[in-house]
């Protein structure tokens, strides 16, 4: 069995000095690219819209995400409420936009976190994280004094920074970020933030360096690496060409990527007759 390294964090006392660090990030929070400086213990919320306890839509053993993940007994998947993106396709609104969920305190979530491990998943697959960092860390440091010992996943919409990211090394054992756009202009239009493909590029450059390419173990499970995901858009609108040269260029050759095609309007697409559509043939 592949050890995760968060478990040497624990051990040398390195995990709980990550989980104060970040803690203390809260009082004036600069976790991810929008840097709202609000003090989220004190009640104060910024874009993400979230305190200091996480709000979570729902906790399974998954078997729709990629198969290095699902492997027998599913991706132990964790959906976080609240997002620090506005995507105008969003498929999960509900969820992203107003914050449908239950509020958990990191006791809860570590306890979360080991339901999913009894119950056979092969890693905990974290949904929309970078907003709640600080209560991600900290449950796993709970979670592993208790016993838990399979892989992290960190699956990402790309909008990270990384001075945070660099907070996660050796926490994160495989990072899956969702590259959306590359273009800073057209990504704004559709996601509502500055600087989307700029930022992105520098996270997964990070994260490249922390997990380098994909790993499997013997049953094809995957326990440490980067895995890429990019949605395939009408009129090629996210520069799908763009984004898997960059891949090549400045990341790896063998970098994983899973390339989707399952787009289809919802949310607020409709006002935008460009992405009104699901793809075609001819995109």
């Amino acid at each position: 069995m592949n050890k995760p390294s968060y478990l040497n964090l624990l051990s040398n006392g390195e995990l709980e000095k990550r989980v104060t660090t970040l803690n203390q990030m809260l009082k004036n929070c600069v976790l991810c690219p929008h840097q709202c400086g609000v003090n989220r213990l004190k009640g104060e919320r910024g874009y993400c819209k979230t305190l200091n306890d996480c709000v979570i839509s729902g906790a399974e053993a998954h078997f729709g995400e990629e198969k290095e993940l699902v492997g027998t007994y599913g991706s132990g998947t964790i959906f976080f409420s609240y997002c620090n993106l506005r995507c105008v396709f969003c498929q999960n609104y509900e969820i992203s936009y107003c914050g449908e969920g239950q509020t958990v305190n990191t006791t809860k979530l570590s306890e979360m976190m080991l339901s999913l491990q009894n119950i056979g998943c092969h890693n905990i697959n974290l949904v929309s994280p970078s907003h709640i960092v600080p209560q991600i860390v900290e449950a796993i440091f709970i979670a592993a004094k208790k016993g838990l010992n399979i892989p992290i996943v960190y699956n990402t919409n790309g909008y990270d920074l990384t001075d945070t990211l660099k907070l996660l090394e050796c926490i994160v054992d495989i990072y899956m970020p969702d590259i959306k756009f590359s273009d800073d202009d057209i990504a704004e239009k559709y996601l509502g933030v500055k600087n989307y493909y700029t930022i992105a590029k520098k996270a997964v450059k990070e994260m490249y360096r922390q997990v380098n390419n994909l790993k499997t173990d013997d049953n094809n499970i995957a326990y440490k690496g980067l895995l890429v995901r990019h949605l395939v858009l009408p009129h090629n609108l996210a520069g799908t060409k763009k984004i898997m040269q960059f891949l090549v260029d400045e990341i790896s050759t063998d970098t994983y990527v899973n390339i989707m095609a399952q787009y289809y309007p919802a949310h607020e697409s409709f006002k935008f007759k460009e992405i009104n559509r699901s793809i075609s043939r001819g995109i």
